[in-house]
């Protein structure tokens, strides 16, 4: 087997902006980004649950919209914007919701906590007043084994109350 290449071992050169700054690295084309992160960058914020793109634990933004890490190769946000839990953190982004979830007690084991907020960060966004419903709506694709989603949509539902985005 000395000169056999193993499929998708290729690797393919990635340019895109993450945490608003320039990302430009090479990675493996069948990486997925999730693991990418994890592995190569360090930022494991994003966590890895199911990889079948169920759990929500690896949700990132990707131009602002949220998307799953680990059903996302690595290779295709070239030319894109990506923001993880530890861009919009420090960056302050995040600042109200997380400290409605703290306020809450939202965030028990932490493990579904990063893919929450990013999911509650889009919500916000929009700007829009939403029922409980429809925030529960919206958060649906993340599970969340401790709190039952009520600190949840308590902590989303007083950030829209204010306004703020």
């Amino acid at each position: 087997m000395g000169d056999v290449e193993l499929i998708g071992d290729e690797e393919v050169e990635v340019v895109a902006t993450l945490n608003g700054k320039p990302l430009k690295r090479r990675a493996k084309a069948r990486q997925h980004l999730a693991d990418f992160l994890r592995q190569e960058l360090e930022l494991t914020g994003t966590h890895l649950g199911c990889e079948h793109g169920i759990c929500g634990a690896c949700t990132v933004l990707i131009d602002g919209r949220t998307a799953r890490g680990c059903l996302t190769l690595t290779a295709q946000i070239s030319g894109k914007s990506v923001e993880t839990i530890e861009g919009l953190s420090d960056n302050g982004r995040l600042a109200e919701l997380q400290q409605e979830f703290i306020a809450r007690n939202a965030a028990q084991c932490g493990f579904c906590s990063s893919g929450m907020l990013l999911t509650a960060y889009e919500l916000v966004q929009g700007g829009e007043k939403l029922s409980r419903s429809e925030i529960r709506e919206h958060i649906s694709g993340n599970m969340c084994r401790c709190t039952g989603y009520h600190a949840i949509v308590d902590a989303i539902e007083a950030v829209l109350a204010k306004g703020l985005r």
